[in-house]
């Protein structure tokens, strides 16, 4: 007799089919237990943990053949919530629950040496994928609010022996419930920032479009305030956002309690942060920070500390959402849409000129050198954010804070979602339009296309800074309420794009700000 039960396996932030078998033949002088199926270190210790369990409850394997085999065998199994589906496979081969115990049930969970279930990560993503197949998930008591957001039939499990007793109807275990969903916190205001009117500017930009934002300043600008302030002008997040928001987080373990939030993510990894902490991987992939940053803010403060080798491997998934971690024997896919919010110092003495740096210009070109153009390139708006005067800071704070913006902020995703939501390819925010759709929304008036072409010949524009600030352009107007693109959106566009030096191709580079759109 083959025992068979439905658990899960994790391919990124998804939950794969994975079929537990157990099987028990006679082994005359060799007993054993095995486990086949490509496992993983995890996956094999289960063994001593089922036996210590079995133990706890007054039983034990027995003394014979024992072959679990998890399938499809080529799918790599990592991790230890194969424990729970294993020991519920192995008591009905032995007899203990009824053979038909099993029907329309998923199971997973780790088992404690005393025979308590414990919690594990994914619960979320096994929840929705035992959904979507009309099973009922039986997971950790720890883990069962988290799983209960899917919809679905899911039953917490405190132990081995509960759940035993479930199975037999002599003490039926509830159904869960969702965890909380916690209000949105107080966020930092934009009116603390005194000055700093054309970054505040782009900033709101940057939140109606969804589009990533360079902010290159002098110390105690204010640069990380700005960036620290973005969350707070985003709309929250939409129930489809939540719950995929909430499946990386679960399978990266942060959901605690089962508590989700629509707050966006706000991801701020420090500068010495790997290749793979920003991107994702390791010995078992795991969500990196540019995934745990989805539907969010990433902010990298300090972007030329950051290793090349880290910045280039972000430019992936900032043109396409995703992120594929590759291993010898599969690939790993990791949703990773995210804005990007990246501060610096012109230089790394703190400022250009020959007041603060002995060393200019060529200190501030070499410093500025060290992030590749290909990455620059992919940041729509690059913009200098001046030193605070102390006659700013003794300005009263501005009347308009962050609640004002995040309404403009509001119409203009309202105008986006209503032009994009016919559209085959999906498309949320101005950010991500591209090819036949932005050629739709976004060409500009006849003064605007003319602005825009000298404008790319006299700054160099590659073919994807031409779209993205057509890009940015749009969402200008629509923050002006205005259906189309005029000249006045392109010129606003093109200021966002700094001309840096040590930038273009052949020709010797223009001095810093040398482009202006009045020569035009």
């Amino acid at each position: 007799m083959v025992a068979r039960l439905v658990t899960w396996s994790f391919d990124g932030a998804e939950a794969r089919r994975v079929d537990v078998q157990v099987q028990i033949t006679e082994a005359g002088a060799n007993p054993y237990f095995s486990i086949v199926g490509l496992a993983d270190k995890a996956v094999a210790e289960s063994r001593e943990r089922v036996r210590s369990a079995f133990a706890a409850i007054g039983l034990s394997i027995p003394a014979k053949r024992v072959l679990v085999n998890l399938a499809p065998a080529d799918l790599p199994k990592e991790g230890s919530h194969y424990d729970a589906p294993i020991a519920v496979a192995l008591l009905t081969a032995m007899g203990v629950l009824p053979s038909d115990a099993l029907d329309g049930l998923a199971v997973l969970g780790e088992l404690g040496l005393d025979g308590d279930w414990q919690p594990i990560v994914g619960a979320l993503p096994a929840a929705m994928a035992s959904h979507g197949e009309g099973l009922t998930l039986m997971c950790p008591l720890a883990s069962a609010a988290e799983a209960a957001w899917s919809g679905g039939r899911v039953i917490a499990v405190p132990s081995l022996m509960a759940f035993i007793n479930h199975v037999r109807g002599a003490r039926p275990l509830e159904i869960a419930k969702p965890g909380a969903l916690l209000e949105t916190s107080p966020m930092a205001d934009i009116k603390d920032i005194r000055g700093q009117e054309q970054a505040k500017r782009a900033l709101e930009i940057t939140a109606a479009g969804g589009h990533n934002l360079l902010l290159v300043g002098p110390p105690g600008a204010g640069k990380s305030m700005l960036a620290q302030r973005l969350p707070g002008l985003l709309p929250p997040l939409s129930a489809k956002e939540l719950l995929e928001v909430s499946m990386i987080h679960s399978v990266a373990g942060m959901l605690e309690r089962g508590a989700l939030t629509r707050t966006r993510p706000f991801r701020a990894p420090h500068h010495s942060a790997s290749m793979a902490a920003l991107t994702g991987g390791g010995l078992r992939a795991k969500p990196g920070e540019v995934s745990l940053a989805h539907h969010g803010v990433l902010f990298l403060d300090e972007l030329p500390e950051f290793s090349g080798q880290a910045l280039d491997a972000l430019r992936q998934p900032l043109e396409t959402g995703e992120v594929v971690v590759a291993r010898a024997n599969r690939h790993v896919t990791y949703p990773a849409r995210f804005q990007l919010i990246a501060a610096m110092n012109p230089c790394r003495c703190g400022a250009p000129g020959g007041r603060t740096c002995g060393k200019a210009p060529r200190c501030m070109m070499n410093y500025q050198a060290r992030i590749s153009g290909p990455f620059l390139d992919r940041i729509d708006l690059q913009i200098d954010v001046p030193g605070v005067t102390a006659a700013d800071l003794s300005m009263p704070a501005s009347v308009e804070g962050s609640r004002e913006a995040a309404s403009r902020v509001a119409m203009a995703r309202n105008a986006q979602e209503d032009r994009y939501k016919d559209d085959a390819m999906p498309v949320a925010t101005n950010a991500v339009a591209s090819g036949a759709v932005l050629d739709r929304v976004a060409t500009p008036d006849g003064p605007g296309r003319d602005l825009l072409v000298k404008a790319a010949d006299a700054m160099r524009l590659s073919a994807r800074a031409y779209h993205r600030t057509l890009k940015v352009a749009r969402t200008i107007a629509d923050l002006d309420g205005l259906d189309h693109v005029k000249r006045i959106h392109i010129a606003e566009a093109l200021a966002y794009r700094r001309v840096d030096p040590g930038q273009g191709s052949n020709s010797e580079p223009p001095a810093h700000g040398a482009f202006k759109l009045g020569n035009l």
